[in-house]
């Protein structure tokens, strides 16, 4: 499957927008204020982005909360619906662009378009493309079971299994490691 640079980078911000939601174990708003939205948006080298205020850190959560049913649809056709929705309050409106020394590539958020609409039309573009490829199963969750961060696997064979094979795919092979040392020596 080619991957343009906008679509990459589509990815690479749904996924940090997922993974900004708070966590069942208490772990804090990663978006817990307008200051850490702008901070988001920066990070993200999110373009085209106006002072941002309350109502947009609120419209951003709302948007989030949606792309992680996304990465939870049991199949294809529920991913669809959820993208589709997504794309359609958004007010997709493609054109073509080449700001920032960056290539011609397309936006697909209206000039002007906050920046939650903006993320629901460019991210979700960049999921639909998934779902159009049959590629749906490539949006997965972390399998480390103090995780579940999103992440899009990109491997050749579709076998990667944890958000960060240096962090949590290292832990648990360590942990288990560790649990058949002790099992051969006790």
């Amino acid at each position: 499957m080619l991957i343009t640079h906008d679509t990459r980078c589509a990815l690479d911000t749904v996924v940090d927008l997922v993974n900004t939601a708070p966590e069942d174990d208490g772990a804090a708003d990663g978006l817990a204020s307008v200051a850490a939205l702008e901070d988001f948006v920066r990070k993200n080298d999110i373009s085209d982005v106006g002072v941002l205020t309350e109502r947009d850190l609120r419209g951003v959560r709302t948007v989030r909360d949606r792309f992680a049913e996304v990465f939870a649809a049991p199949d294809p056709r529920g991913a669809a619906s959820l993208i589709n929705e997504l794309i359609a309050a958004a007010g997709t409106t493609p054109r073509l662009t080449d700001h920032d020394g960056y290539d011609w590539h397309v936006h697909y958020f209206a000039p002007g378009a906050s920046v939650a609409d903006h993320l629901a039309a460019d991210c979700g573009m960049a999921l639909a493309f998934f779902v159009v490829a049959g590629e749906q199963e490539r949006l997965r969750r972390c399998e480390a079971p103090d995780c579940r961060h999103a992440f899009v696997d990109l491997s050749r064979n579709r076998s990667r299994r944890y958000c960060d094979s240096r962090t949590c795919g290292n832990r648990l092979h360590v942990a288990a490691y560790r649990a058949r040392r002790k099992e051969a020596a006790g």
